[in-house]
């Protein structure tokens, strides 16, 4: 039976969105006993908001935030291609 802490180190790996929280959630819920299952409702929210405590503490940014940075990222390092072309050309350049 996977622990909920090895569950949070292997989801770690990844970004951290609702979605994923919601999946994480339903693979513990399955976990549970029937018995325990009859409480589903109630677990389900306190697992979600105990979920949300415990992945606020890591530094995680919202994949739109990601998306972005990683535009900006990629932006930046084409326009220092451009200037290393730019310079190597003016280093041939006989004064």
């Amino acid at each position: 039976m996977m622990h909920i802490l090895e569950l949070l180190h292997y989801f770690g790996a990844f970004m951290i969105d609702n979605q994923t929280i919601n999946r994480l959630s339903a693979k513990i819920n399955e976990l549970l006993p029937p018995g325990l299952q009859q409480t589903k409702a109630d677990f389900d929210a306190r697992l979600k908001s105990l979920l949300q405590q415990q992945l606020a503490n890591y530094e995680m940014v919202s994949r739109e935030e990601f998306d972005i940075q990683a535009r900006v990222l990629a932006r930046t390092r084409e326009k220092l291609e451009a200037i290393e072309a730019r310079l190597k050309e003016l280093e041939k350049t006989p004064e």
